[in-house]
């Protein structure tokens, strides 16, 4: 039984028994709960309410509603406030709750996940979400991390933990640092990072391990990483706050304006009214009443029903992102979901997107592609007849591995002349996979007769590994002092007697090892460039022709990497080797020595080849990219691999290209500061900058394009303008090495200097914090596990699927949110400003141009299904249109669609027909008869033919700003046209009459005046009347400036066809341009290997023979050949690189630095 204490140094001091939950708990230690619903049972309603009436016109309606109940303001009913304040307050609520218990329904899904805690000697389940600290939990092979951990032991040999008391660091964000002291019986040893595992992680090739819980729940590392969630809302919300500010002036200018009227009345005409309007003797106080009487009738200025008319636009698009089967993955059956309802529109604004790259882009799998070996290259499939090369494909035919029963069956080659020099023994080919068969710090385990499982440090070296083992050179087994391979069927076992490990300013790694019959050999793999400085003389037309092959390679975005030998002297070696034991063990200049001794024993070697890896991009992803940059989207990349696997994987999905007129490297180097610049090539700019340029500050500076500062660090605040100004210039940002809180950082920075809307995508726990900060943030489901899903507002399986999410989804339901908002105040400007008019002629009494039940059902039944229908099904392109040509996401990242100079357009047009609508009609019934003699005007049927001509007109108005007429259109629009109609002569008959009398006033008046033909001429001019500015308007626009809508609509009907034709776009680079390297190796594995420590217990010695097996018969391939999956993420290594010089930077000594 472990029994021990941890204790916090600073402020507090912490102790922890393990097991011991009741001494423990005194403490209240954080518990590993999170909790992420807004409300409970008891809190719903009043927290619910508070925020609703936190929106301006709630709180306006609440105070209308006790206006009308003081009978001596009001002239309209209470009901006509009461009914839609109630109904959009509930339909609020309902969908706040519904939000709510799914968004925790999930997030308890995954929290009540459970694990293994060991108690009294036993093993015993218990659910994440009841896990404490103190407890000692066991996790299993690719289960998640579910707190901070301090590794006690793993199924690992030499990994056996026994511990007494522990002090560290109190809870903190830091990722990369942890500090503590173990103690043990008198003895104490230091504690770092390697020995801890972090939330949000997951266990890989380990069979399980145990491990102490130090910080749970919110005190974990990565919680303290995710910041805190906030309210989001969309850009179109917070332009509605200065909308409806602005109404409110505009209703308030109107009441005054109509009060003073009722003032001068009152002085001038109002005793001659006495009879029929009791005259208030105070006319100052009179317009004053009738100031509050205007604010309730011209209420409808200020739109109630807009906003639950939004909430139910917004849930009906939502469902759309969720039944997309374009964006359902079939394989790991993942559908689309909209885990949000309130910010679809805003997902057709985004300017910028902030991406994760391993997991998000990439695949993470790296794949053998090609090759080239003594200046001859390997596998392009060439046509024997016409000489030309020919795409691979799945159909093709791979080589057949069956001579080697070794042979990973997941592993595809298709140049069958490469399997044809190995089995003809050609020295050089033989000594290409041998080298790549002992150069490296893989770990091989095998469980079963021949069943081999590789564990690499990096999966470019599984790669190449396992590209060996296919061809006949496999690798079997290791120890601290050999490694054991197997050369087309016969083992060999090579003394290791040195590995010269991989760091960043090396860029190579080299073995030295003796081979069963002595001979002494120095293998090295590496960049080009970098290999290319060590060679031999004579290997000179060697590397010109290699040259070539690269490139090549290279400009099919392939990262490659050279191959050499040297033959070494025992003499020499014997020698070298005590110098560098004296040096290892030195206590100053250690690694200077040390570099100087690999210098000296890595040169004159012999060029072998050169290798060519894929790293696998996600299905899609280089034609996404270049998708959205068409839509003017900016993509940065936010990664915490190191720079030049960042740089690899831009290249890749072109993200960096070859027409960029320069690729620039920001790179602050321990507290050095360094400047390194990539090849010139030509076009745009691109930017390249690590986690250290980020979060530092030192005394001097260098400008890029003059102005960015990269010793300054570029997130200070004296320094994080200047930053963003030259990131802006860039068609192109990589952040590399940054953190969880950089990431976040680097969004906020966006977001508070650019008017622009952001999103952040990412796979992994480590995306949550920039997730958070973005307006937008869409999760992953990969195989990081849930939490950045949990944490996101929209989540789908690929990153292919962001195309839709984005111009076909954000672009309709911004444009029909739009249209929605535009026609919503039009007809409710226009119902309103008709009161207006009628003011000047009632002699300012607060009295209502329309019946009561007409003012009450206006929003409600006769004209909200018809906008809400247009705001569901509206589309001005289709589907395959809008990804055909994504230039229309533009117009939204501009505003173009809905702004403060589209509201006041909208204000204008809605002031002409109101004017229409008020005087067409009254001049058509002033001093009129009927045809049958009687007279015809009179008040009620003016309201009633005003309020015919007005719900005519609105629904015309709106079939010219329906793009596309579905059946469901067609209903909703003729429906609510019909239903006018029937209420209209419902209400109007003498039964409702005779039921209430003071409600249902206007009795027979429908059917004594909408049976005379000159109302329905006046319905029909005023209907004309008022669109035929709109008509005019949008027809010459369209002709003199048309807008990219128009364009493409037009060459849609052109084309007569009902969407484009599907088409994969392949893409390929072709240039010059390698990498400084491709090898995402980090430093420090060499002396892992070489000092035994976390070995796996190597294989027992076999000799086989080769034995044809075939492949498996139940493997079918999936791709252009199998990958190698990475088992963990490279360490942050120091490096030092000396500076080089950059075009078009400037060093400039700066005194305030």
């Amino acid at each position: 039984i472990y029994n021990f204490s941890l204790y916090f140094l600073l402020e507090v001091e912490r102790k922890i028994r393990a097991n011991d939950r009741e001494f423990n708990s005194s403490f209240k230690y954080a518990t590993n709960s999170i909790k992420t619903s807004k409300y409970n049972p008891f809190t719903f309603l009043p927290l619910n309410l508070f925020e609703q009436f936190q929106r301006i016109a709630n709180a306006y309606f609440l105070f209308l509603l006790i206006l009308q109940v003081i009978p001596a303001i009001s002239s309209l009913s209470w009901f006509t406030t009461v009914v839609p304040l109630v109904l959009v307050l509930t339909v609020t609520a309902a969908k706040d709750a519904t939000d709510d218990i799914v968004s925790t329904h999930i997030t308890c899904d995954y929290i009540q996940q459970t694990e293994d805690l060991f108690i009294l000697c036993s093993l015993i389940s218990e659910k994440w979400m009841n896990v404490q600290v103190g407890d000692i939990i066991k996790l299993e092979n690719n289960q998640f991390v579910t707190a901070d951990l301090l590794l006690l032991s793993s199924s690992e040999p030499l990994n056996l933990v026994y511990i007494e008391t522990v002090y560290c660091e109190p809870p903190n964000n830091r990722l990369d640092r942890f500090m503590g002291t173990l103690t043990f019986g008198t003895q104490k040893y230091s504690l770092d990072n390697e020995r801890v595992l972090l939330r949000g992680c997951t266990l890989r090739n380990t069979d399980w391990c145990f491990g102490l819980v130090l910080f749970a729940g919110p005190e974990t590392k990565l919680m303290q990483n995710c910041g805190k969630s906030t309210f989001k809302r969309t850009s179109i919300d917070r332009l509605m706050n200065v909308l409806v500010l602005f109404i409110f002036g505009l209703l308030a200018l109107m009441c005054i304006i109509l009060a003073v009227g009722n003032g001068i009345w009152e002085n001038h005409a109002g005793s001659k009214f006495n009879a029929f309007l009791p005259r208030e003797e105070n006319t100052a106080f009179s317009a004053f009443l009738t100031f509050w009487s205007y604010i309730i009738i011209l209420n409808t200025v200020v739109p109630i029903s807009l906003y639950v008319s939004m909430e139910v636009i917004r849930l009906g698009n939502s469902y759309y992102i969720n039944w997309d089967r374009n964006m359902y993955h079939a394989r790991t059956d993942t559908p689309a979901e909209a885990r949000t309802t309130t910010l679809n529109e805003e997902l057709g604004q985004i300017k910028y997107i902030f991406s994760d790259k391993t997991g998000t882009l990439t695949q993470n799998i790296m794949t053998f592609n090609k090759c080239s070996i003594n200046g001859k290259s390997y596998g392009d499939v060439i046509d024997h007849y016409s000489g030309q090369r020919l795409e691979i494909t799945e159909e093709m035919t791979s080589v057949d591995f069956s001579f080697n029963r070794l042979a990973d069956p997941k592993f595809f080659f298709y140049d069958h002349t490469l399997v044809e020099a190995i089995k003809l023994g050609l020295p050089d080919v033989h000594a290409f996979f041998r080298l790549l068969s002992l150069c490296h710090t893989v770990m091989a385990e095998e469980k079963n007769e021949g069943d081999l499982v590789y564990q690499a440090q990096s999966p470019d070296e599984g790669a190449l590994v396992t590209a060996a083992r296919n061809f006949g050179f496999v690798f079997r087994s290791r120890s601290p002092e050999t490694v054991t391979i197997e050369e087309m069927g016969i083992q060999r076992s090579y003394e290791l007697l040195a590995i010269l490990d991989f760091n960043n300013v090396r860029k190579r790694m080299s073995v030295i090892v003796r081979n069963p019959e002595g001979k002494l050999s120095l293998y090295c793999k590496g960049a080009d460039t970098i290999i290319y400085e060590r060679l031999h003389p004579s290997c000179s037309e060697l590397m010109k022709v290699s040259t070539e092959h690269l490139n090549e390679f290279a400009g099919e975005g392939l990262r490659t990497l050279v191959l050499a030998y040297k033959d070494l002297d025992e003499e020499y070696f014997s020698e070298w080797k005590q110098r560098h034991h004296e040096s290892s063990v030195a206590l100053e200049d250690r690694e200077e020595n040390l570099e100087k001794l690999y210098e000296e024993i890595e040169k004159d070697m012999m060029l072998i080849g050169a290798t060519a890896i894929e790293d696998k991009l996600q299905d899609g992803v280089s034609h996404t990219i270049e998708q959205l940059t068409k839509a003017e989207i900016k993509i940065w990349v936010l990664t915490g691999d190191k720079q030049e696997t960042a740089e690899n994987i831009g290249y890749s999905c072109n993200l960096l290209r070859e027409e960029m007129n320069d690729v620039f490297f920001v790179i602050i180097l321990g507290d050095t500061p360094k400047v390194v610049q990539d090849e010139n090539v030509n076009g745009d700019y691109g930017l390249v900058i690590n986690g250290h340029s980020l979060v530092r500050k030192l005394k001097a500076s260098y400008f890029l394009l003059g102005s960015l500062c990269s010793q300054a660090f570029a997130l200070e605040s004296n320094m994080e303008l200047e930053f963003l100004r030259t990131a802006c210039m860039c068609k192109t940002v990589i952040c590399c090495r940054v953190t969880p809180l950089q990431k976040a950082q680097v969004v906020e920075l966006v977001k508070k200097y650019k008017k622009a809307v952001t999103l952040a995508i990412g796979d992994g726990a480590n995306d949550v914090s920039m997730i958070k900060a973005a307006h937008i943030g869409v999760g992953i489901s990969g195989q990081e596990g849930m939490q950045a899903v949990l944490s996101s507002d929209f989540s789908f399986a690929q990153f292919r699927f962001l195309q839709c999410l984005l111009l076909v989804h954000g672009r309709w339901s911004y444009l029909r949110m739009c249209k929605f908002l535009r026609y919503f105040f039009y007809k409710n400007f226009t119902f309103t400003f008709v009161h207006f008019w009628y003011a000047f002629f009632c002699g300012f009494s607060a009295q209502t141009v329309y019946d009561e039940g007409f003012i009450t059902l206006y929003n409600l039944v006769y004209t909200a299904l018809p906008v809400l229908g247009m705001s569901l099904f509206d589309q001005d392109v289709n589907a395959g249109w809008s990804l055909e040509y994504p230039q229309l996401y533009v117009p939204g990242q501009l505003s173009q669609y809905f702004s403060k100079r589209a509201f006041m357009m909208c204000a204008l047009h809605s002031c002409y027909s109101s004017l229409v609508l008020f005087f067409v009609p009254y001049a058509a019934t002033y001093d009129t008869v009927r045809d049958d003699g009687k007279h015809g005007a009179d008040y009620q049927s003016f309201a009633l033919i005003t309020q015919t001509c007005l719900t005519v007109t609105v629904c015309v108005q709106l079939g010219l700003d329906l793009s596309y007429w579905t059946v469901v259109n067609h209903l909703f629009v003729w429906g609510s046209l019909g239903m006018f109609f029937i209420l209209t002569f419902t209400m109007y008959t003498d039964g409702l009459f005779r039921l209430r009398p003071s409600s249902f006033a206007f009795i027979g008046t429908a059917r004594n005046c909408l049976n005379q033909p000159n109302v329905w001429l006046t319905v029909a001019l005023t209907a004309i009347l008022c669109v035929l500015p709109v008509v005019a308007y949008r027809f010459f626009y369209s002709q003199i400036s048309p807008t990219i809508n128009d364009k493409v609509r037009y060459k849609v009907r052109q084309m007569k066809e009902p969407s484009p034709r599907p088409r994969r776009t392949r893409l390929t680079r072709r240039s010059t341009r390698r990498s400084g390297y491709a090898f995402s190796h980090a430093h420090g594995y060499g002396d892992l290997v070489t000092s035994g420590r976390f070995l796996r217990r190597h294989a027992p010695a076999r000799s086989m023979g080769l034995i044809p097996t075939g492949r498996s018969p139940g493997f079918k391939p999936t791709g252009r050949s199998a990958g190698y999956s990475p088992v963990g993420r490279e360490q942050n290594p120091k490096q030092k690189v000396e500076p080089t010089s950059l075009q078009m930077f400037r060093a400039v000594k700066d005194a305030s630095f």
